[in-house]
């Protein structure tokens, strides 16, 4: 799954907007406004999540699930941990 956090960063990462986004995934602005909106995963139609998930991956995008490693080369953003207190 995504977050909408991981949305927004991947974006950014790629320097377009969310109506390049959604034309690359073949989805509607709105649909991309309501997945960057989410509180926290993004939920949705799966066939939406795939297309917009196969868009940014096909643009050079990896997501990296939470405790999963990095596959790829290449620079890249990652949260750290929180400190423990």
């Amino acid at each position: 799954m995504i977050t909408a956090p991981q949305l927004k960063a991947a974006r950014a990462l790629l320097g377009i907007d969310q109506r390049q986004l959604a034309a690359m995934a073949g989805v509607s602005l709105p649909t991309i406004q309501r997945m960057e909106a989410s509180d926290g995963t993004v939920r949705g139609v799966i066939g939406t999540l795939t297309r917009v998930i196969e868009a940014l991956e096909a643009a050079g995008v990896e997501l990296i699930g939470n405790g999963q490693p990095s596959v790829g080369q290449g620079r890249g953003v990652r949260l750290k941990a929180p400190p423990e207190a």
